[in-house]
């Protein structure tokens, strides 16, 4: 499935079918929908993941077969090759891209079956906006495998501007989403990008907290967007923890984590609302909002973090979004 091309626009500060506003307006609508409190106690169990029978995962086995020789040497590796671990948010974890020569059709439709297999609903229609508008669609992406799947542990990986997303059938034991993962989206205006929703959801939660409680939350600067590791339960993290808030701007905070992930597939959800669980849940969690990159200057923090022993949730929302998000058992 060829996808149409047309020139992004510029990332400078990037490492070396439905009216975009209907469309934005209906899906932060859903994806804003969200439970009380109990809702992360009963989401997620120990043993949630996705496996190698998943319909992303089968739908990569299947890709795998169908590879020529030839292009088993460009797109694939050895499962703990390096390449599966880097993080950014612009590059190309292989030369080829979707909708080169090198695929086939049968080869592009299963490529668009898997990374559907790895999102929600609403999750696809907004990544496939995003793709579009920051690099002239899915085509313009590229992907890779590591190890073989039918055999043992595999993951396949997806990336291009501003998109890093995997399919690991849970190979990568205690890390949700099989490793990190980046999105993002290259339009700097509030109003128009499609994940400021996120924003202000998270800003819902420093409108509820008092003088004291927004001057532990607020900081001056953000640190480095990729500085993401798993730090466990000795860690240091910024800003307010959410243990320390009262019931109802708890609530708020969980309503931050059900937004954040919606985008994604339930068992990619459940896997990371299991490994939060057994980190402590959502009182190990801190907030922290960040005074640099506020856009318009209207003192809704464009710069958030969500962060505890097991979970990392960078937003960088100027000048335009990059988010960073490692979900996972300590090393």
């Amino acid at each position: 499935m060829a996808a149409r091309r047309k020139t992004p626009p510029a990332c400078p500060d990037c490492e070396s079918t439905l009216d975009r506003r209907d469309f934005v307006k209906a899906a932060s609508a859903t994806a804003l929908t969200v439970g009380g409190l109990g809702w992360l106690a009963s989401a997620g169990h120990v043993h949630a993941a996705p496996t190698s029978q998943s319909a992303a995962e089968t739908n990569v086995g299947r890709l795998y077969e169908s590879l020529t020789d030839q292009q088993k040497q460009m797109i694939c590796f050895p499962f703990d090759d390096p390449l599966r671990k880097r993080i950014s948010a612009n590059w190309h974890i292989t030369k080829p891209t979707i909708d080169d020569k090198f695929y086939s059709d049968d080869q592009r439709k299963l490529i668009n079956d898997i990374f559907r297999g790895v999102t929600s609903e609403d999750g696809y229609e907004r990544f496939m906006k995003q793709l579009d508008d920051d690099s002239g669609g899915f085509g313009a992406y590229s992907i890779a495998i590591f190890g073989q799947p039918g055999t043992g542990k595999f993951e396949w990986e997806m990336t291009g501007r501003h998109l890093t997303i995997r399919a690991d059938g849970d190979s990568v034991e205690g890390m949700a989403f099989g490793g990190p993962i980046v999105y993002g989206h290259g339009e700097s205006d509030p109003n128009h990008n499609l994940f400021h929703y996120q924003t202000k959801r998270a800003n819902d939660v420093f409108k509820a907290l008092d003088p004291k409680q927004a001057e532990q939350a607020l900081l001056a600067k953000a640190p480095a967007e990729s500085a993401v590791p798993i730090q466990g339960a000795q860690g240091k993290f910024p800003g307010i923890a959410v243990g320390d808030l009262s019931s109802d701007q708890q609530e708020l905070v969980e309503e931050v984590v059900k937004v954040i992930l919606a985008p994604y597939r339930q068992e990619d959800i459940d896997e990371a609302l299991a490994t939060l669980k057994e980190s402590g849940g959502l009182k190990a969690l801190h907030m922290a909002y960040y005074q640099t990159g506020d856009l318009n200057d209207d003192k809704v923090w464009d710069v958030w973090r969500v962060e505890g022993p097991s979970f990392v949730w960078h937003f960088r929302g100027a000048p335009h979004v990059h988010a960073y998000v490692h979900i996972g058992k300590p090393a």
